[in-house]
């Protein structure tokens, strides 16, 4: 299915799996933004995408972009190789988890169907990738989670950290340094009241995290009951 369509539009597509997946629509200044392109361009696009046959995408003008059957299948095919190529370089290959975005970027679109499966027998079908990203199955299903961004967590409750944003090495440098990974467990310490910064403590150690509300947004975890 990949192999038909351009890395670009494989790029667009993964791009509006990512933001619609919460059922939102993608709007162009989004897409624009997270692809580092003109609005002109990504308009251009999402015409093109819309009006191949059979369409990728659902567009219309000022209401933003959804994906169709046929977008959604793609999107969580690229998404699948770019997560399993992820997790193999960190499990089998010892890259450190801030080093495999960018690789992933590259060789998702050089990978073949049966290195694919190969790399997914050889780590035992893996459900997450390492920053707890979900990582689709050979028929393109998703893992159930559940899950609520830490921010939504109330003072004095605990949960187990599920996904942390995977982009930017620095984030995942200092997240790492924290111990603030996918599986830990922490308990929210405080929130200061001007700027809603929080204060965190994973389970059996004592020092205190310091997590910005802009990063706590991304990292997601579930609550315990």
């Amino acid at each position: 299915m990949t192999q038909d369509i351009s890395h670009n539009i494989q790029d667009y597509l993964k791009r509006i799996y990512e933001i619609t997946r919460s059922g939102q629509k993608a709007s162009t200044s989004q897409l624009a933004q997270v692809l580092g392109i003109s609005a002109a361009s990504v308009t251009n696009m999402l015409q093109k995408l819309s009006k191949s046959s059979p369409p990728y995408v659902i567009y219309h003008k000022h209401h933003g972009v959804e994906l169709t059957e046929l977008g959604k299948a793609s999107a969580l095919k690229i998404l699948r190789r770019h997560r399993l190529i992820e997790q193999y370089l960190v499990e089998k290959l010892g890259y450190a988890w801030d080093e495999v975005h960018e690789e992933a970027e590259i060789l998702e679109h050089a990978l073949s169907p049966l290195l694919e499966n190969r790399i997914d027998a050889a780590l035992g079908s893996p459900r997450f990738d390492p920053h707890g990203d979900p990582i689709p199955d050979a028929n393109l299903n998703m893992p159930n989670m559940q899950q609520t961004p830490l921010t939504h967590l109330a003072v004095g409750e605990s949960g187990s950290v599920i996904r942390v944003p995977h982009e930017d090495p620095q984030v995942l440098r200092y997240l790492e340094k924290s111990g603030l990974r996918p599986g830990v467990q922490v308990k929210l310490l405080s929130r200061t009241p001007y700027d809603q910064t929080i204060h965190l403590q994973i389970t059996g150690k004592n020092e205190e995290i310091i997590i910005g509300p802009n990063l706590g947004s991304q990292i997601t975890i579930k609550v315990d009951d």
